[in-house]
């Protein structure tokens, strides 16, 4: 199914970018892989930024959600660079990190937020391969940061007419 059919279908906004915070981009292409910068939870409302430690701050639930809040905006960087999430072929390497306090554990839990987002929206496309780290400290003290690399692809073509294509040029 089509990534952007899912999106509405699960009633979804992505709402737009959220800009860098520091001197760099949200994403940068080679190739067929598209590098997603770190993004942590986006300002609430009210412009406040979540702040603060997992197992302290924040329970393991309440820190779900905000992973699955900054997936929403990887989604959104990837729909703003490729101009349709049609063209993720795969998510290849997720990369979270959790603001923890040192007895916290269930890194895993947390970073499932965006995980399980990502695997929702895209379905197979969407599975990845991860790590889910505690951190001492994470910019602006948030919960949450979450890097991205993604595979990208022609909606609608698979790798073995890629392939076939290959060939006949030979």
């Amino acid at each position: 199914m089509s990534a952007e059919k899912r999106l509405k279908e699960l009633n979804i906004d992505l709402g737009p970018v959220s800009a860098p915070v520091a001197n760099y981009v949200n994403a940068v292409r080679t190739g067929n892989l598209l590098f997603l910068a770190g993004k942590g939870p986006r300002p609430d409302a009210s412009g406040k930024r979540a702040q603060g430690k997992v197992g302290r701050e924040y329970t393991a639930e309440q820190a779900y959600q905000h992973a699955r809040s900054v997936g929403l905006d990887l989604l959104a960087v990837m729909r703003q660079e490729l101009g349709s999430l049609d063209k993720v072929k795969r998510v290849v390497k997720v990369l979270g990190m959790v603001n923890a306090v040192p007895e916290f554990a269930d890194h895993p839990k947390v970073i499932n937020g965006c995980s399980d987002l990502f695997v929702e929206v895209l379905g197979e496309r969407g599975k990845h391969a991860r790590s889910a780290v505690g951190m001492g400290s994470l910019p602006m003290q948030i919960p949450v940061e979450i890097e991205v690399i993604v595979e990208i692809g022609i909606p609608g073509q698979s790798t073995n007419s890629r392939k076939a294509r290959k060939k006949k040029r030979k």
